[in-house]
């Protein structure tokens, strides 16, 4: 039996056995294991060659994905410099084709991958590869196309599937459980919060099937069992997803079930808020330099991700400046213009810092 086949098996059975007190286990050992032949179905799946080689570079990456003929390398084209090709058949892109949007002093990379085909988790169409470059993705654009909701909701459920499948978790963070392995005592489960989508009877036979039988686990946040697999197999992917509806000349939805932004690449609609709502999902924070005495350097900020302190700020100019730091004067999220603060302060976008020595 080959392991698609298997996991076949396994998600029929899932199917039939009713959830209740008496098949908690048995379900969460089926659980446990499809995940793991998912992953034995990675390593293996896909055709042997080149590959795709990507340098990650820039301020942070973007990467399009969606199925064939959605419009991925006329969005491409529109929001970054480069010149994909474009045609109205599938598979027009058949290798990952870099741009790059420059974006209120941001260089961000974008990447347009070929477009996924279904069982691509099984590494079919060169899923393999594909998935390989989603990993470096600082955030994911689903994109989708066509003339009905239910085309465009399939579209998002399908690549929803098969990025779950190959391990992506969108929009999602990782559980909050920590797992203490010992070598004698048995398994010790508790949790600080009521847990109601787990039993512990379906915790153990998770963490058994994983080979854990002496740990002491602390599970602080109401997960279910497959958030418990994603803890145990830590190699899972987490990043930030948004669906971008492309074509809405030709369609425009009038309701879908998930957030998403409509725009048009060939007419041209929408492109700048789109563009907008990236830097805004990326989180950027962008931090000006001063010099004692002088004014602030407005045209080369220095760019961080999600959150930065001064002490940061100092490392990423160079070590002797953080080993020589004293204080920073900062502008804009202070308390009054030329704060004096230390190098745990955390900084906001726009921020201006001096720094002392």
């Amino acid at each position: 039996m080959s392991t698609q086949e298997e996991i076949e098996k396994i998600e029929d059975e899932l199917k039939k056995t009713k959830y209740n007190k008496a098949t908690q286990g048995h379900i969460g050992k089926l659980k446990a294991k499809m995940a793991k032949l998912r992953a034995e179905e990675r390593k293996s799946g896909g055709k042997k060659g080149s590959g795709y080689s990507v340098k990650k570079s820039g301020d942070a990456t973007v990467i399009l994905v969606g199925f064939p003929s959605v419009g991925k390398s006329s969005l491409l084209n529109k929001i970054t410099n480069a010149k994909s090709k474009v045609g109205e058949y599938d598979f027009t892109t058949l290798d990952v084709i870099p741009g790059t949007m420059i974006y209120k002093n941001t260089i961000i990379q974008v990447l347009d991958v070929p477009g996924l085909i279904t069982e691509a988790s099984a590494g079919k169409g060169r899923g393999k590869e594909i998935l390989s470059v989603i990993r470096n993705a600082d955030l994911l654009l689903i994109v989708a196309a066509g003339n009905s909701e239910e085309k465009i909701i399939r579209q998002a459920d399908l690549i929803n599937k098969e990025l779950y499948n190959a391990g992506f978790r969108l929009n999602k963070h990782p559980p909050d459980v920590r797992i203490y392995k010992k070598y004698v005592g048995g398994l010790n489960i508790e949790s600080t919060v009521k847990l109601t989508k787990l039993s512990i009877d379906e915790a153990r036979s998770v963490l058994n099937e994983f080979s854990v039988y002496n740990a002491d686990v602390l599970i602080r946040e109401d997960i279910d069992a497959d958030g418990l697999i994603d803890a145990v197999m830590k190699n899972r992917v987490y990043i930030p997803s948004l669906v971008v509806v492309n074509k809405i000349d030709t369609f425009k939805p009038k309701k879908l079930p998930f957030d998403y932004i409509g725009v048009s690449a060939t007419e041209d609609k929408n492109v700048e808020k789109l563009k907008d709502i990236i830097w805004d999902e990326l989180d950027i924070i962008r931090v000006y330099l001063k010099k004692i005495g002088k004014e602030p350097d407005m045209k080369d900020p220095l760019i961080f991700r999600k959150s930065v302190t001064i002490g940061q700020v100092t490392r990423k100019i160079h070590q002797k400046f953080f080993d020589n730091f004293k204080f920073a004067k900062i502008w804009g999220s202070g308390k009054f213009p030329g704060q004096k603060v230390g190098a745990e302060y955390s900084l906001k976008d726009k921020d201006i810092v001096e720094l002392h020595m």
